[in-house]
């Protein structure tokens, strides 16, 4: 298993639907954005060459946002793991199941957690 910290509060749904509305590019410039943030994170894990599980720990520092909108920020994630060459693909074939779980504290930050599928 390989744990990573993002020391980042990524952006919600919301946030990337209001982006989206504002003009056509400013949706694809947040997600370029943010997938460039999360990169720098993975650099010190290994590729992943076989089927993954994930789980995700979501930090919050408070219980305004709503957990939907916090956790989609894992297709930035799993997109920024793909384009870093950390995993083939996030296909079904590649990531088969993932995990969501909840946290308050300090300050927010999405633990993740890659577990190999064969090994489990």
């Amino acid at each position: 298993m390989i744990r990573v910290t993002i020391p980042l509060k990524l952006p919600s749904c919301n946030d990337y639907i209001n982006a989206c509305r504002k003009n056509k590019f400013a949706g694809a410039e947040l997600k370029r954005r943010t997938e460039d943030s999360i990169i720098k994170y993975l650099e010190y894990i290994p590729e992943f060459q076989k089927p993954v599980k994930i789980n995700f720990t979501w930090v919050e520092e408070n219980k305004r946002r709503d957990l939907d909108n916090i956790c989609f920020a894992k297709k930035f994630i799993l997109d920024a793991l793909v384009k870093s060459g950390k995993l083939k693909d996030d296909n079904r074939k590649i990531v088969t199941a993932f995990e969501d779980n909840f946290e308050y504290g300090d300050k927010a930050k999405v633990i993740m957690e890659i577990r190999d599928e064969w090994r489990n």
